[in-house]
């Protein structure tokens, strides 16, 4: 029944118009999320497709944070 929460909340943006959505999968340590979100949005708003942004942001927490529980817990949904 939990996985109904999230694509609900998924429907919901959805519905409200929102084009893509980024979610993690699992929890995930604030400080880690937050250095991932201020590197997408540089990237993003520097110019990068949406998807190659998330990608690079991606790529680029690795070099501080090895373990893949740290940036694989987030996904972009169209």
């Amino acid at each position: 029944m939990a996985y109904q929460g999230v694509f609900g909340l998924q429907r919901a943006f959805k519905l409200a118009g929102v084009k893509s959505l980024i979610m993690s999968l699992w929890k995930v340590p604030d400080e880690a999320t937050s250095k991932l979100m201020q590197l997408f949005y540089n990237n993003w708003l520097s110019g990068m497709e949406i998807h190659r942004a998330f990608a690079v942001s991606q790529k680029q927490i690795r070099e501080e944070y090895s373990s893949p529980y740290f940036w694989t817990g987030f996904v972009i949904l169209d």
